[in-house]
């Protein structure tokens, strides 16, 4: 890509048409006119200045130059990304630079809207916040200050979707909510199925949160108790096989709602002194304690891709960069409240990741669903994890160790710790775009597609690795990348060599088990929890929805997000038609989607 401007923006860094837009549209600095003030190079430049400062609080000047100009680099040639209100925030008044918030909502009027307005200020900011609203009394519940009735969680959490609706976050990205209500929760089968009604709850994913006693009663098929959270006295028992069952047919009817398995997340809370864990971020991938706060940034894998192998070292000076970075926002962080900036700094959580893991297989002409594949997620993540540990242990010791260190589990592994969690995987969205690569593990969501650029303009993108491996097939490649764009899929397509479709797979053509077992593959190294989305054709039963869960459980996930082809109405994939009675079917990606989370509210 030349280096002219594009949409009004000098494009200093030869950055994708779709990339300088979204970079246009959301973190480029702009006067009060709405005058880009920063090319993308400067907007790189001012996070790396701007979080290289800190090392002037623990080394030298000229140290923190050199660390400013190893993170100007990796960002500026893509290699690390931090997430969304870094990029947006850094070096501004904001100074707001995390994603991830989980909120705690009370058994109170004062309680609960204390909860809307923090989130108001958050979403304004840029960050996405989750919410359990299981300490909410059940409708219908007697309210003795007003003699009344409790209108109950799900009629509260539409107070919250309107707030969400009105901040807009700045007008720079969609709010993000994930509402969470426990299984025994006595109003859990209103929860499960409030999204079926189209249009509801619009900002939200909503997940619930499954524990090892319902999930034992599922299998034996066994009653379980609905407890009121108020008294903690028992209401009623349920069958859990139809609890379980419902719950499956709305996540296949509307991909909601999702599940997180609330029990494993908190056997692998490493601060369980300083309480229970019992929501996430918007994605799922973020499991905090209430207050609490995390960011997060990715590696982008097709970068340490080099002759057909892994550049171990490279990803290891990615790693060791991208904890110190993270580590850094920390301290640089202007924080909304300061009971968020209390926990916060006494954790000191952080979320690394990667990006491009797709990209990256194809390179090595690695089919994603193949043994081969899961072998090397699970060596590429044991390598980050290791890494990513020693770095925040040698933190520890120069910088200190985040303050609850002794009382965690982590006290009993290592002897020094700067970061309570280190390793997150997140879904990536428009950080991808940027990057130019897949999002966070996810597979293609299409080879060739058209994208929505813009009012009016389209753009028809192929994977470039796809155009090179199709080169010198005797077959003209705009004519093959039109066709593959009506599916995005190379499956049914004859001219293409079957070595060829083994390794330009597209998430609807994996099966749904194997999904699960990509996530499970890279949760088995993350300290924090994997976003990964179970894509499903439009043809799937809700018994696939089932199985998936069921694999989920076994394999310890921390959560799992199914999601069926046009089972929502409004969806950032698509595949359309343009003229009524036509067969020419066209792939169509929104102009802010990366890939994965398609059905779902992404905020990354």
């Amino acid at each position: 890509m030349s280096k002219s401007r594009i949409f009004g923006v000098k494009n200093d860094l030869g950055l994708g048409i779709n990339a300088v837009k979204v970079l246009q549209r959301r973190y480029l600095l702009q006067n009060e006119k709405g005058e880009i003030q920063e090319t993308p190079m400067q907007l790189f430049r001012r996070v790396a200045r701007s979080v290289a400062s800190v090392e002037t609080k623990y080394g030298s000047r000229p140290e923190a130059k050199r660390v400013e100009n190893d993170f100007y680099k990796a960002m500026s040639r893509l290699e690390f990304l931090p997430n969304t209100p870094t990029l947006m925030n850094a070096g501004t008044k904001i100074g707001q630079l995390s994603a991830c918030f989980v909120i705690p909502v009370e058994d109170s009027l004062a309680g609960i809207f204390e909860a809307v307005k923090w989130t108001a200020i958050i979403h304004q900011s840029g960050g996405g916040t989750g919410f359990d609203f299981s300490h909410l009394r059940p409708q219908g519940d007697p309210v003795k200050s007003t003699g009344g009735v409790a209108s109950g969680p799900v009629r509260f959490m539409t107070i919250f979707d309107r707030t969400t609706e009105v901040i807009r976050q700045g007008g720079k990205r969609r709010g993000a909510n994930m509402g969470i209500l426990r299984v025994d929760h006595p109003d859990i089968l209103e929860f499960i199925v409030c999204k079926s009604n189209e249009g509801f709850l619009s900002n939200f994913n909503i997940s619930v949160a499954v524990t090892e006693d319902f999930m034992k009663a599922v299998k034996r098929n066994l009653d379980y108790c609905l407890v009121n959270p108020r008294n903690k006295q028992v209401v009623k028992k349920v069958n859990a096989k139809k609890v379980f069952e419902l719950l499956i047919a709305n996540a296949w009817k509307t991909g909601d709602p999702g599940i997180i398995f609330i029990d494993e997340i908190n056997r692998q809370n490493p601060t369980p002194n300083q309480g229970h864990i019992e929501a996430t971020n918007p994605c799922g991938e973020q499991p905090l304690l209430p207050w609490e706060a995390c960011n997060l940034g990715s590696i982008n894998l097709s970068k340490v891709v080099k002759n057909r192998t892994v550049d171990w070292e490279k990803l290891r000076f990615l790693v060791r960069l991208g904890v110190r970075f993270l580590d850094n926002v920390i301290d640089i962080n202007k924080y909304p409240a300061p009971q968020i900036e209390r926990i916060t700094l006494a954790n000191r959580k952080i979320g690394l990741g990667v990006m491009g893991y797709a990209d990256a297989l194809i390179k090595l002409k690695i089919p994603y669903n193949s043994e081969k594949s899961l072998n090397l997620a699970e060596k590429i993540m044991r390598f980050i994890q290791v890494e990513g540990h020693k770095m925040s242990e040698e933190l520890g010791a120069e910088r200190g160790d985040f303050p609850n260190f002794a009382q965690s589990l982590l006290n009993k592994k290592y002897k020094n710790m700067r970061n309570a969690t280190v390793t997150t995987i997140a879904p990536t969205g428009t950080i991808s775009i940027i990057a130019g690569c897949s999002s966070g593990i996810e597979p293609l969501f299409a080879v060739s597609y058209v994208r929505n650029v813009m009012e009016g303009m389209r753009l028809l993108e192929s994977n470039p690795d796809f155009v090179k491996a199709v080169k010198g097939l005797g077959v003209r490649s705009d004519e093959l990348v039109k066709e593959i764009s009506k599916t995005g899929s190379v499956q049914n397509i004859d001219q293409i060599p079957r070595r060829i479709k083994k390794i330009f797979v597209t998430a609807l053509d994996i099966a749904p088990d194997f999904h699960i077992r990509m996530q499970s593959a890279f949760q088995k190294y993350t300290d924090n929890a994997v976003s990964k989305t179970v894509n499903l054709p439009q043809s799937a039963t809700p018994e696939d929805v089932k199985s998936a869960y069921l694999l989920a459980y076994r394999l310890r996930s921390k959560g799992v997000t199914v999601y069926r082809y046009n089972s929502k109405p409004h969806q950032v994939l698509t595949i359309e038609i343009p003229e009524k009675g036509s067969d020419e079917k066209t792939v169509v990606a929104d102009s802010e989607f990366g890939g994965g989370c398609e059905g779902i509210v992404c905020p990354h």
